[in-house]
């Protein structure tokens, strides 16, 4: 097995830990094709290591953000909508894995996408400011550390995991709802029609846990920080 597909053959013994190589995640990617070049079309990988599905959806996420405004602008691009759509593919993706340093890892090679790709949508520039806090905060309410088995914290059974929903309601702003895990899937089979299904507004969406006010896409960070 290639050193890349693993951190440590004792990691491999305890929990089975080996991640994907990135010609079978874009394979497996390729089925659900026209998904992943939607920028607001949600993934939820529940055992997500350090990001390989999800930094390859978030590539092809950004790739249609370019060839959106570059046919529509030309070298005239619209940075703001760049910057919202940038933000809405980031609330469209979410992990979670039941190592600490996985979860860590996954965030960091996510914002670093952007990073390396930003100066390119802009023709320049770096990334920063209130944009750069905004996704730090989505990652952190987005890729979590749980048990996917349990729908829980590892350390804290009593504790459910908590996503959060991202809606871009017009003018710039978003509301956000947060629903346990448990209730998103547990008590509703997986096939069926949910928050990470394609099917819109047919989609079964439970009584969320939590609601905040709408906010402006570059003031999601003043909300509650992640725990």
């Amino acid at each position: 097995m290639p050193e890349s597909q693993i951190k440590s053959k004792e990691r491999v013994a305890e929990r089975g830990e080996v991640f994907t190589a990135a010609r079978e995640v874009n394979a497996m990617l390729d089925l659900v094709k026209q998904e992943t070049e939607r920028i607001d079309s949600r993934f939820l990988e529940p055992a997500c290591g350090t990001g390989n599905f999800l930094v390859e959806i978030l590539r092809r996420k950004l790739d249609v953000i370019w060839q959106n405004n570059t046919q529509r602008y030309g070298r005239k691009m619209d940075h703001e909508e760049i910057d919202r759509q940038t933000v809405q593919a980031v609330c469209s993706i979410y992990g979670i894995d039941i190592m600490p340093d996985n979860v860590e890892e996954c965030r960091l090679r996510l914002l670093e996408i952007i990073r390396e790709w930003y100066p390119h949508a802009h023709l320049g520039g770096t990334l920063e400011g209130e944009l750069l806090r905004t996704l730090e905060y989505v990652l952190a309410c987005n890729i979590l550390w749980g048990d996917a088995l349990t729908l829980c914290e590892p350390e804290r059974p009593d504790r459910p995991i908590v996503f959060a929903e991202w809606s871009f309601v017009g003018e710039g702003k978003v509301k956000r709802r947060n629903y346990t895990l448990d209730m998103l899937l547990k008590n509703q089979p997986i096939e069926e029609a949910n928050l990470f299904s394609d099917l819109g507004d047919e989609a079964f969406i439970p009584t969320p846990c939590k609601e905040y006010k709408p906010v402006k896409y570059l003031k999601l960070y003043t909300q509650d920080v992640a725990q």
